[in-house]
């Protein structure tokens, strides 16, 4: 399976981190009711304008798998769900709720 995580601003803005064109460390887990994504971002001027939206921010994971579709998996990150650790240079995103989409399945007929 090939994985490619996003972030971005609101649901069609611009994306701050983007695997599948710059490839970064990244981690996920599904921990009880959420979702934590830890993000190792070091550079200070790549966080800051994400950190200006912080309350606005979607995760989107696109899933592809071998002769399937592939799945989207959405993720809404909440009020205080990000955090940035200086010292680490690591991201941290917790999202709550999550839509689990295959776009194949969606077909417009007119």
């Amino acid at each position: 399976m090939k994985e490619v995580f996003l972030i971005k601003h609101a649901v069609g803005g611009r994306a701050f981190v983007d695997t599948g064109k710059h490839p970064i460390p990244y981690t996920w887990d599904h921990v009880g009711d959420q979702w934590k994504f830890t993000v190792q971002i070091e550079k200070k001027e790549d966080i800051a304008e994400l950190l200006k939206w912080k309350e606005e921010l979607n995760v989107f994971l696109f899933q592809e798998f071998e002769n399937e579709p592939t799945k989207k998996l959405w993720f809404y990150v909440g009020d205080d769900s990000v955090h940035y650790s200086e010292e680490k240079g690591e991201l941290t995103i917790v999202a709550k709720s999550q839509i689990v989409y295959i776009p194949d399945h969606f077909s417009a007929q007119l």
